[in-house]
């Protein structure tokens, strides 16, 4: 029953991920005019698929059986709860933050609770992966800036180009722009699924016995599925903040910041993989924040173009998410250890 209790959950944070998430890949196609909320929200869907059917087990190793070694089946409910409890209520606000950070408070959370019960050392946490998780998010926000500034200042003389040519520069960016979201979403999808199931990876071979591979196809169907409900059900209200509240989007700039968020979280789930043997579970969120950050500095009038204050909103709650995640999950754990004695 508990097992059946933790895919209900891991369901939850995928339902949870598409409310918050599906901001990341669709915002920039949205706020530029490129497509309307729901045909961009039909192609994030399609796309998520693939990446989380293709690539979304780099990084569900990593969260399953990077931080904490053996993440039994209570634990693995209480860290997606805890973090599903955050999330769901920053998505009621609309407010953008990094599923990525919050499900790995989770599970450091219950790497915590382990050591107050006495199952584990301190030590056996596997610290190294923690501290390359948290560079991540610190240079993951930088290089997106820096890729979406590039790509802005590449653009804009290729839509001056097109016009001076006569050509229709406004059709060829919004076809650019979809492209650019379908490979977004794609790379969303490698990446994310990994939030809402990874600590799975273990705990369902271990408990029910499929093959890994077997594992990783169920625990990508069923995480890209809540991603795109999530998505359709309460996606919009953070879709509006990161697409109309940071800076004004036209479809250079939104095509600009798409390409620099879809090559970020790319390069983040692929290249520590082949280098080191786990994909990093980047913030999606923020590196699309940043890379809409970078788009406005780009433009004339540089930070004049940034919403400032709200820009400090969502990094509040950034700041928040670890700490808040990991005791979440923490209490949790340690609750169910002693009222219930498991």
């Amino acid at each position: 029953m508990i097992l059946v209790l933790g895919f209900l959950a891991s369901f939850y944070m995928a339902w949870n991920i598409g409310a918050n998430d599906a901001a990341n890949p669709t915002d920039t196609a949205v706020g530029s005019g490129a497509l309307s909320l729901e045909k961009a929200l039909l192609i994030f869907s399609v796309s998520v698929l693939i990446g989380a059917l293709t690539q979304g087990w780099m990084v569900m190793k990593t969260l399953g059986k990077g931080i904490v070694t053996d993440i039994e089946v209570v634990g693995a409910l209480c860290a997606v709860l805890g973090a599903g409890i955050w999330v769901l209520a920053a998505s009621l606000k609309g407010m953008p933050i990094s599923t990525s950070q919050s499900i790995t408070g989770g599970v450091l959370g219950i790497g915590l609770a382990y050591v107050a019960l006495g199952k584990m050392n301190i030590q056996e946490i596997n610290w190294e992966v923690v501290i390359n998780i948290l560079l991540s998010w610190i240079t993951s926000p930088a290089l997106s800036i820096v890729l979406a500034i590039i790509f802005y200042k590449v653009f804009i003389r290729i839509a001056m180009f097109l016009e001076l040519k006569k050509y229709r520069s406004d059709r060829i960016m919004r076809g650019l722009i979809i492209a650019s979201l379908v490979f977004s979403a794609y790379s969303f999808g490698a990446n994310d699924v990994g939030n809402a199931t990874g600590v799975y990876y273990t705990v369902a071979s271990k408990y029910i016995g499929t093959p890994d591979v077997s594992t990783r196809i169920m625990l990508a169907l069923i995480g890209s599925i809540g991603i795109m409900i999530g998505g359709y059900t309460v996606g919009k209200r953070v879709i509006n903040t990161v697409a109309y509240k940071i800076t004004r989007l036209d479809l250079v700039a939104g095509l600009s910041a798409e390409c620099s968020n879809a090559l970020t979280i790319w390069i983040y789930t692929t290249i520590p993989y082949v280098l080191f043997g786990y994909g990093m579970p980047v913030s999606t969120t923020h590196a699309s924040v940043s890379s809409i950050i970078g788009v406005g500095i780009a433009k004339n009038n540089g930070f004049k173009n940034i919403n400032w204050g709200t820009v400090k909103d969502i990094v509040k709650t950034w700041i928040l998410t670890l700490p808040v995640t990991a005791s979440l999950s923490f209490i949790l754990r340690l609750s169910i250890h002693y009222f219930l004695y498991i």
